[in-house]
C-alpha cells in the first residue's frame, strides 16, 4: 500500500527549540511526529522507515497528512529530490550562537561520561558545521523552505505559529498548549527536561552564564551566524525574523 502521508521536515541545530517545535506541530491533529528520529532521509526507503520507527511507538492519527521529523546533525543528509514526494514542507530555523553553544556544553555537561560537547570548543565547532551545512543544503537542493528565528519561539509565538499554520497549509491554526507523548523526555528524542513536559512555551531563557566561550571560538561562530542566516533568509520562499 503507497504511503500516504506528506512529510515535514525541520533542519536546524541542537538547542534550537526544536523539541518544542517537534511537539507544537505533533500536537495538530495533521501532523504525526514529534522528536528526532536520527535518520537520513537520501532515497524513497528512509520515508519506509521513517513511517515504521513512527509506528513502533505511536499511533498514527486518524485522518492525518504529514509524517514529522527533524534534522540536527551532518550525519544524517536530506535530499529531498531522490524521494519521490511531491511537495515536502522543509522548515529551516537558526538560533544565535552565544546562548546556543553555551546551552548544548551544559546539557552535556549532565552526561554521566565525559562528551565531546561538553567542551565550548567543540560545542561551537559543531554548530558553525552545522550552519554551513544548512546553507550548503539550501544552494543544492531545489526545494522551497521556510526560513525562521527559532528565537521567534519565546519571542512571537503567536506570530510564528500563524505564519507556519499558513505554510503548512493546516485546516486548523497551531497552538501554543502541546500534548506530551511517549518518547517525550526520552535519551536521544529530544529535551529531557522538566521543561518539554510543562505543555507550554517557556517565556524565559535559562541562564548559562557559568558557562564560558573564548572570544576567539564566539567571534568565528558570530561570523558563521550572520553569513549563514543572511544566505539562508536569501534563499527562502519564505521566512519570518527577528
Amino acid at each position: 500500500m503507497p504511503d500516504p502521508y506528506a512529510r515535514i521536515f525541520l533542519l536546524s541545530h541542537m538547542r534550537a527549540f526544536t523539541s518544542l517545535a517537534g511537539h507544537i506541530l505533533g500536537s495538530h491533529p495533521q501532523i504525526n511526529g514529534y522528536y528526532e528520529m536520527h535518520l537520513g532521509y537520501e532515497d524513497a526507503s528512509a520515508l519506509d522507515q521513517q513511517l515504521d520507527v513512527y509506528r513502533a511507538s505511536d499511533a498514527l492519527k486518524p485522518n492525518s497528512r504529514y509524517l514529522f521529523d527533524k534534522l540536527l546533525h551532518n550525519d544524517y543528509v536530506l535530499q529531498p529530490e531522490r524521494l519521490g514526494l511531491a511537495e515536502p514542507r522543509i522548515l529551516i530555523a537558526l538560533a544565535e550562537p552565544e546562548h546556543t553553544i553555551k546551552s548544548i556544553v551544559h546539557l552535556f555537561r549532565q552526561k554521566p561520561a565525559p562528551d565531546l560537547y561538553a567542551s565550548p570548543v567543540e560545542a561551537a565547532k559543531y554548530y558553525v558545521e552545522r550552519v554551513q551545512a544548512l546553507v550548503e543544503f539550501s544552494l543544492a537542493s531545489p526545494q522551497r523552505y521556510f526560513y525562521f528565528d527559532a528565537e521567534l519561539w519565546q519571542r512571537a509565538p503567536v506570530q510564528l505559529l500563524s505564519r507556519l499554520t499558513k505554510w503548512l497549509d493546516l485546516d486548523s491554526p497551531l497552538s501554543e498548549r502541546y500534548e506530551v507523548f511517549n518518547q517525550t523526555g526520552k535519551a536521544r528524542r529530544g529535551d529531557s527536561s522538566a521543561r518539554v513536559r510543562s505543555k507550554s512555551i517557556a517565556k524565559t531563557r535559562t541562564d548559562y552564564s557559568h558557562v564560558v566561550i573564548p572570544e576567539a571560538v564566539l567571534r568565528v561562530a558570530r561570523e558563521a551566524y550572520l553569513d549563514c542566516r543572511a544566505r539562508l533568509i536569501a534563499g527562502a520562499a519564505d521566512s519570518m525574523t527577528l
